[in-house]
């Protein structure tokens, strides 16, 4: 997904030069032709995620574009204070970019366990929060955000992630993508689990159940919509994220179903409990130790269907 972005983002900031990229002493392997091309539009602002957070919002105010661009929780929790008070305060047009959303530097252990990122960004006041699902989705929300006014956030992968959409969707910031319908239930992904939750629906629908899945690539603003008709045309929701189960996806799509005055579906949010891992290894295997590759969604799911809760 990074690559994806960075490329472009590239193609984008060529033909607009009020597009800035801000690395924080990092991702060279992939932001050197930014940084070679176009040295006015690049700038690195080295291990000071706070400086950079704060020349990010000055720059914005003055009519730039601004990514910033780091690792798992550093360009989130670090600088939070100067996110709050000096990009949202001031409705400042300041990207946010964390590169390994979720356990993806899993080896590196519950430092870089980006695991509390969307639940932060969803309660920060003006700010966009988008985790896309797959390589596709990561280059239209790059380009969607560029247009975007106001705060973002943008949760990507590490790298390598498999591209699941075989077509350009149609792709709008707020608005889910159908991956595939069902009637029996429904599967909601945010992030680069996406590929999971898809072979997950294929094996569930060997066994006779009938998934739709939508991607929820943007998790604030909320498709309310699309919860509501699925509530309405399904008797479970799932939700699936890489992410701790409070603050995140589940609970935004929760507090929407707490809401609706219709029948409420049965729900369960699967996700990573709210505690620090304390298990090391690939983001393949914390996904298995955790349940979230698809053979553990399948298992959970079947779970609670068959027990009615």
């Amino acid at each position: 997904m990074r690559t994806a972005f960075i490329q472009e983002l590239f193609e984008i900031a060529q033909k607009d030069p009020r597009i800035v990229l801000m690395v924080g002493d990092l991702g060279f392997g992939v932001v050197t032709p930014f940084m070679e091309e176009l040295p006015q539009q690049f700038v690195n602002a080295g291990v000071a995620e706070q400086n950079m957070t704060g020349m990010a919002a000055g720059m914005a105010l003055s009519g730039k574009i601004v990514f910033t661009y780091s690792i798992a929780n550093f360009p989130v929790l670090r600088p939070l204070e100067q996110i709050r008070n000096d990009i949202c305060y001031h409705n400042a047009n300041v990207r946010i970019v964390a590169v390994g959303g979720g356990m993806a530097y899993g080896a590196l252990g519950p430092s870089h366990h980006a695991t509390e990122d969307l639940a932060v960004m969803r309660a920060m006041p003006n700010m966009l929060v988008v985790a896309p699902g797959d390589p596709v989705e990561a280059r239209l929300a790059t380009r969607a955000l560029v247009e975007h006014q106001g705060p973002a956030y943008l949760r990507l992968g590490r790298a390598g992630e498999p591209v699941v959409h075989k077509q350009i969707p149609d792709f709008h910031l707020g608005k889910a993508i159908k991956m595939r319908d069902g009637f029996d239930l429904t599967l909601i992904s945010t992030g680069g689990l996406l590929p999971e939750v898809v072979n997950a629906a294929d094996i569930l629908a060997a066994q006779g159940l009938d998934a739709r899945v939508l991607s929820m690539h943007t998790v604030k603003p909320l498709d309310v919509e699309a919860i509501l008709q699925a509530a309405k045309e399904t008797q479970a929701i799932f939700t699936v994220e890489e992410h701790s189960i409070i603050g995140g996806l589940g609970s935004a799509v929760a507090e929407v179903l707490a809401e609706y005055d219709g029948p409420t579906p049965q729900f369960r949010r699967l996700g990573i409990p709210a505690k620090f891992s304390a298990e090391v290894g690939s983001q393949k295997y914390l996904r298995s130790l955790y349940q979230l590759d698809a053979p553990g969604i399948v298992k959970q799911v079947l779970n609670a269907w068959r027990t009615g809760g």
